[in-house]
């Protein structure tokens, strides 16, 4: 069912607020999908979701190496039978509070603040789809 990123219904956006661990894909440069466990946090307000990472990890290279082009990345989470994906264009920040907000964020949701570290950065991207089941 497709949902409104901007405007989920309540159990859509409870389900975002439960810590569960999700997955991001990437599109590698042949075009393969690259799928790894990620936690994300969701802003439905903004129409943003955010990933903290390092700079040197496959996915952040996998943006840069879109390019001009637009990076489409999608990302999911799933507990049982229930589901949410949320899809959008990614882009790689390093201002250090965008990537600050982003950590605390992530310890909101998933109550633990990652230790400090020097290569963070943030992947955050701009939705324009939603869908799930919840």
């Amino acid at each position: 069912m497709a949902i409104d990123p901007r405007a989920p219904g309540p159990e859509y956006l409870a389900f975002w607020k439960e810590p569960h661990l999700c997955t991001l894909t990437t599109l590698r440069p042949d075009g393969s999908p690259h799928v790894v466990p990620v936690g994300v946090t969701y802003d439905p307000a903004a129409g943003i979701a955010r990933i903290v990472t390092r700079k040197a990890s496959r996915k952040v290279a996998h943006l840069v190496a879109s390019g001009a082009r637009p990076a489409r990345v999608a990302v999911c989470q799933a507990d049982r039978g229930r589901w949410a994906t949320l899809e959008g264009v990614a882009r790689v920040r390093t201002e250090p509070e965008a990537v600050a907000d982003a950590v605390a964020r992530y310890a909101e949701r998933y109550g633990r603040t990652p230790g400090p570290d020097p290569d963070r950065i943030l992947v955050e991207i701009a939705l324009d789809r939603a869908m799930g089941n919840v």
